[in-house]
């Protein structure tokens, strides 16, 4: 973790009139959250670089450009992305083998993303292990394993300039008039917009001893490099290494196979095609294709004489034919844009403990998920607000946190100044500001202090009973000046709270805080929030949290139901598709007009408060008899909302009972 002290302009922050929060004016010492998830799996497991080719994570580093993936409009698909952070940790593994061969070593709390939604490697369908894991028959998204790459030895280096040099039609002879003669000469001069290409090609020549070097020339359409070597021996000599074989080999087929993509080959919307007009390059791209069981079509001649050979198997071969031949021009490889399928066979076979534990490797990635052994990874959350500070909205909101260090000093300027009115100031509407970092750096007394100073009315919203610690100011400010505070608690259950809100004070704790303070003097309320339809608001739930609520002399109790906005909406509903997929469609059209809830169902949680603060009810109990089916044919009646439009009121809950989350 990373801290980055700045000295701000301002510490009071407008809030927008849009928002639905009921004052104007926040401060946040810090920007960004300490909580943190770890997902593991081996050193050696093969990530998709952003170039096509694939590294092992443990020798992955910051700022290296991979490949990940983000769901645009219906689809999931290939993005780059880059590793904002890399670590190690030593815990048990596991090995699951997959129905195509691939092998992966995980820990059990490693997430992959599978055709009903992100999974843990290991968990139980009841208990205290439950959450939604693989199990047999389970197939994971992504293309699977690839074979290695070629061993780049003479017969492929020989095949590659055959392909590359042929492919290209760039050997050929040219005449001039010299002292009345008119002699033909040789000419070699491969020309490319892409200089891998060329550069490998020069490399291997070098091996021939033919001496040739770059150039740049003029062309109509993107800049144009090419080698060329001007000597006639050196152009004759040419014709060694790309003279055809009697035997080819499988190295030289797989070296003539890449020579001739990086030359005429594309890849594009899906297809790869490689295009020639000479009938001995296009029978040996048949050839070397079927060697290694792909299939191919060549389509019929056009105008000008050339056909296309076209790689038929989608996603799955065309990887396979990049890994296995490994052209050079990395341009041509890329996978962004592209959606994410299963065409290969991914199911899950087996799932094995490994004896001991062993070191395993995670890394964290702008779009919060990478591409490990050819399925796709989970490693973290999103957080949108670390993206106005130029932070990646992933785990620099966990890992990159900005301390104002200059807070104190700067909001006491402001609350002098002539224009300022004297307006109710709220802390922790964005960040928590008693996240565990203020008790390094201890910048919440000195906000305290100018609040008091200036007798500023204000409150505090926090999850921490670190609050505590600054009761003295806290009452100085209520014997000048209005202040209130307010605990989030969103649950009592220990499972839940353990899942929702890792690293933060137990709920009990918390709810302890809140007697305390009001014992102090200072009036202090609970929030119950986020309340999450179908989820966390069945009233015997929400009686058990105002119960413990009234016995610590809560002087409020407010409920605020889930807002939804930006990244925030793709990041939750991942998570429930993981955790509650019999929800998702529920939430779909709960919040398929925007990022608040509709109106009848926030008056709805807002009578749910009301109706538990006044009606005696049963004690919460969390036991698998209280959990309520899913009735998948009810919801797939003609009635049900989520088939059809949008609709205009908040959606009927998919069942008359509520489940416990977990």
């Amino acid at each position: 973790m990373r801290f980055y002290e700045v000295r701000a302009k301002s510490a009071l922050n407008r809030v927008p009139e849009a928002s639905r929060m009921p004052f104007r004016w926040t401060i946040n010492p810090y920007r960004g959250c300490s909580h943190a998830c770890v997902y593991c799996v081996h050193p050696d497991t093969p990530v998709l670089m952003a170039d096509g080719t694939n590294r092992a994570i443990g020798h992955l580093r910051r700022g290296d450009e991979i490949v990940g993936t983000r769901v645009q409009g219906s689809d999931r698909r290939f993005v780059r992305t880059v590793v904002l952070d890399r670590w190690s940790t030593v815990k048990p593994a596991l090995r699951l083998t997959l129905a195509d061969g691939t092998e992966l070593v995980a820990s059990g709390d490693h997430r992959f993303l599978t055709d009903r939604g992100w999974k843990h490697v290991t968990g139980a369908t009841a208990g205290t292990d439950r959450r939604p894991h693989l199990t047999p028959g389970v197939s994971l998204m992504g293309y699977g394993a690839l074979p290695e790459g070629p061993l780049k030895d003479e017969d492929y280096r020989r095949g590659y300039l055959c392909g590359m040099v042929r492919g290209h039609g760039s050997l050929a002879t040219y005449t001039y008039t010299y002292r009345g003669r008119m002699p033909v000469l040789p000419r070699f001069r491969p020309g490319l917009a892409d200089g891998e290409a060329l550069e490998r090609a020069e490399r291997y020549l070098a091996g021939d001893r033919v001496s040739a070097h770059r150039a740049a020339f003029a062309s109509p359409g993107r800049p144009t490099r090419q080698i060329r070597t001007g000597a006639p021996a050196g152009a004759e000599r040419v014709r060694e290494p790309i003279a055809w074989p009697r035997t080819p080999s499988a190295a030289w087929h797989k070296g003539f196979l890449a020579g001739v993509f990086d030359a005429e080959g594309s890849w594009s919307g899906g297809v790869l095609r490689i295009a020639n007009a000479d009938p001995a390059m296009l029978d040996t791209t048949l050839l070397a294709l079927r060697r290694f069981g792909f299939g191919a079509v060549m389509g019929p001649a056009g105008s000008s004489g050339c056909r296309t050979v076209r790689v038929r198997g989608g996603l799955v071969q065309h990887l396979r034919f990049f890994a296995l031949t490994d052209p050079a021009i990395t341009r041509k490889r890329s996978l962004a844009g592209m959606a994410v399928t299963t065409d290969a066979d991914l199911r899950v076979v087996s799932i094995e403990p490994l004896p001991g534990a062993m070191r395993l490797c995670d890394i964290t990635t702008g779009t919060g998920d990478f591409i490990a052994g050819g399925v796709v990874s989970h490693n973290c959350f999103a957080r949108p607000t670390h993206t106005y500070l130029d932070f990646d909205a992933g785990r620099d909101f966990e890992r990159e946190i900005v301390v104002k260090v200059n807070a104190p000093e700067v909001l006491r300027a402001e609350l002098r100044r002539p224009s300022w009115k004297g307006e109710h100031v709220a802390m922790g509407t964005n960040t928590d500001p008693y996240q565990w970092v203020e008790g390094r750096y201890q910048l919440m007394p000195g906000i305290w202090e100018a609040l008091r100073d200036a007798r500023n009315p204000c409150s505090v919203l926090t999850k921490s009973p670190l609050l505590l610690r600054d009761l003295p100011l806290l009452r100085e400010l209520a014997a000048v000046t209005d202040i209130s505070a307010n605990l989030s608690i969103p649950t009592m259950e220990e499972k839940a709270w353990r899942a929702t809100e890792p690293h933060t004070p137990h709920p009990r704790a918390r709810m302890e805080a809140v007697a305390e303070l009001n014992r102090a003097g200072i009036p202090t309320g609970i929030l119950v929030a986020p309340l999450m339809p179908g989820i966390n608001d069945d009233p015997r739930q929400v009686q058990a949290i105002l119960e413990a609520a009234a016995d610590a002399g809560a002087t409020s109790i407010g409920g605020i139901g889930l807002h939804l906005r930006g990244e925030v909406r793709g990041v939750f509903m991942e998570w429930l598709a993981a955790r509650r997929p019999d929800l998702v469609e529920y939430y779909q059209a709960l919040y398929a007009r925007g990022a608040y809830l509709p109106r009848a169902e926030r008056d709805r949680l807002s009578r749910l408060l009301s109706a538990a603060r006044t009606r005696p009810m049963a004690p919460f109990r969390r036991d698998p008899a209280d959990a309520w089916p899913v009735d998948r044919a009810a919801r797939a009646s003609p009635a049900d909302p989520f088939r059809g439009p949008r609709p205009r009121a908040a959606p009927a809950p998919p069942a008359a009972v509520q489940e416990a989350l977990f």
